[in-house]
């Protein structure tokens, strides 16, 4: 039987979660988010976030992103993002098709991580006229796709340059938990008290079967976005499934507690792992290069992962789920320990 280290999609879903799906299958209810569950939610999202927000629950993280962004940004409009974002590499051009047509403006940066200076960069190098697209947005990946993390300073940092030219700040916060874990500071101090202007607060990777959220932090900026949500296939109409996932979720502190037995999970991976490690481990990813022998070993020995980087790299990424087997993670430690030492 494979150790499952693909990806924190291949994991079921929490129990506490299954539970209260269960528990709201009962009787009718009016549908399209008029509903209990969909009323606490908004409650609850503002209770986290410490202000009022819009929050409008979807089924994906590509819908979140991608309907978020076609909010902010104008179809002859652009966004700046990391040329390595989730919304650039895996998203199918959902961005571009919701916007109906907006440019992904692609920037570098270590650890897949924008740094105001390449941002700067990006800015100065794209000056606008009537014969160009129109800078409206950055888009930041919240873990990123490399695993790391941004700290609040680094966001304030560039949300700051982002504002002063007029741009909207997006985060994809499809690992958002894994995250805040991590920094162990409190959601509005990684979202709006940095600047962000709108969350994709992602759920499903961390022990929900299929819930999103999409997050305003200023009210007035979700405009039209209802409408979008509808025209995009998004508009549940039995919505108390998604909203009650997200309310499961968040209960008790649950999704912290599921991302940090993630993260400390990985990072026993990369202790591991040594001097085979590529990123530094901050959430629940972890990048190594074992070579192609390794790879096979590893893949001979029953793991399931994903090879990363340019063909014949030799490099691996291996994704840590929130109810990662104890068994599954020393066998893998012990794996990697192995590959150092031949």
């Amino acid at each position: 039987m494979a150790r499952y280290f693909k990806s924190d999609n291949t994991a079921p879903v929490a129990p506490s979660v299954m539970a209260a799906l269960a528990a709201a299958n009962q009787g009718y209810c009016s549908a399209y988010g008029d509903d209990p569950w969909t009323e606490r939610l908004a409650e609850r999202f503002d209770q986290l976030f410490e202000r009022k927000v819009r929050v409008f629950p979807v089924a994906t993280g590509t819908a979140a992103n991608a309907l978020a962004l076609a909010t902010l940004v104008p179809s002859y409009g652009s966004v700046f993002t990391h040329e390595q974002a989730h919304i650039v590499r895996d998203e199918c051009g959902a961005p571009e098709f919701m916007t109906g047509g907006a440019r992904l403006q692609l920037l570098p940066g270590d650890g897949a991580k924008l740094t105001p200076a390449a941002l700067a960069r990006g800015i100065a190098d794209h000056p606008t006229s009537v014969h160009t697209v129109q800078p409206r947005a950055v888009s930041i990946s919240q873990a990123t796709e490399l695993g790391t993390v941004y700290r609040p300073h680094e966001l304030q940092a560039l949300s700051t340059l982002a504002h002063a030219h007029g741009l909207a700040v997006h985060m994809d916060g499809a690992r958002f938990a894994n995250a805040i874990a991590f920094l162990g500071c409190s959601p509005a101090e990684a979202t709006w008290r940095a600047g962000i202007d709108v969350l994709s607060f992602g759920a499903t990777k961390n022990g929900a079967m299929a819930a999103e959220a999409v997050v305003f932090f200023d009210p007035d900026r979700a405009a039209d976005f209802e409408f979008r949500r509808k025209r995009a296939a998004h508009l549940f109409s039995k919505m108390r499934f998604l909203s009650v996932q997200l309310l499961a979720y968040l209960e008790d502190g649950l999704w912290l507690q599921l991302a940090a037995r993630a993260n400390a999970n990985a990072r026993r991976l990369a202790g591991a792992a040594g001097d085979l490690l590529l990123q530094p481990v901050e959430a629940n990813e972890v990048f190594v290069r074992p070579g192609a022998d390794g790879i096979a070993a590893l893949r001979a020995q029953g793991f399931a992962f994903y090879d990363w980087g340019s063909t014949d790299s030799g490099e691996a990424r291996f994704v840590v789920c929130w109810d990662q087997p104890d068994g599954d993670v020393d066998a893998l430690c012990t794996a990697l320990e192995g590959i150092r030492s031949s």
